[in-house]
């Protein structure tokens, strides 16, 4: 697979224009990102700019701080998915986690994966610069116990992003069948090929075009 089918080309600021996101869908147009990354108020726009192509359109739930009610992340992702998007990435009920009540965590992310069953794939926002060790284990257990397609490490709006060592502790927990994304300071070649000898198979970077042309960027996502 090439470097640029691993990419989420990626805008979730908060003042994001239809100009900036505009452009972002041209990038990834030329550059065949695997999909652009967006908030889902920018799902349809991308979905009709991108229409025609092999670039999918991915957004976010429960983002950035996985405190809504599972019903709410559920009718998320159904409109998200009715919009365009054909890719979610929820953020899990984090403080569930931490009192380790593991069934509402389990229950938050199948609620998420059910709405998006044979529409999207799910990926799972653990949150690892907020977590432990175990934690981050546990959550990737309970994801893959879920029937999610992917876990992934950061928001990229918390305290930290993507370590390679967060990357080889996920992929040891959940096997050589689901997905590991990394974002969240991935902002070079270097820190991109870091992050997949560790494990993972996609990265979610605003830095796409940077990373495709070798250079580093300063975007904290």
């Amino acid at each position: 697979m090439s470097l640029a089918r691993m990419i989420d080309h990626t805008l979730l600021r908060a003042d994001a224009t239809e100009a900036e996101v505009k452009k972002l869908t041209e990038e990834a147009k030329t550059y065949e990102f695997a999909s652009v990354c967006v908030n889902p108020t920018w799902v349809k726009f991308s979905a009709e700019q991108l229409k025609g192509t092999t670039v999918k359109v991915c957004t976010v739930i429960g983002f950035p701080l996985g405190a809504s009610t599972s019903a709410v992340k559920a009718f998320e992702a159904q409109d998200a998915i009715a919009n365009g998007a054909t890719e979610v990435d929820m953020v899990i009920n984090i403080g569930a986690l931490k009192d380790k009540n593991d069934r509402v965590v389990e229950q938050d992310i199948k609620a998420v994966v059910e709405a998006a069953k044979g529409k999207a794939l799910v990926k799972v926002i653990i949150e690892t610069c907020l977590l432990t060790d175990e934690e981050k284990e546990r959550a990737c257990r309970l994801s893959v116990q879920a029937g999610a397609d992917f876990v992934k490490t950061s928001t990229g709006f918390s305290t930290g992003g993507a370590t390679p060592e967060d990357i080889r502790l996920m992929r040891q927990t959940v096997g050589p069948d689901i997905g590991v994304k990394a974002s969240g300071g991935v902002r070079s070649l270097e820190d991109m090929n870091q992050m997949v000898e560790a494990g993972a198979t996609r990265i979610g970077a605003s830095s796409g075009v940077k990373i495709m042309q070798g250079g580093t960027s300063t975007s904290t996502y």
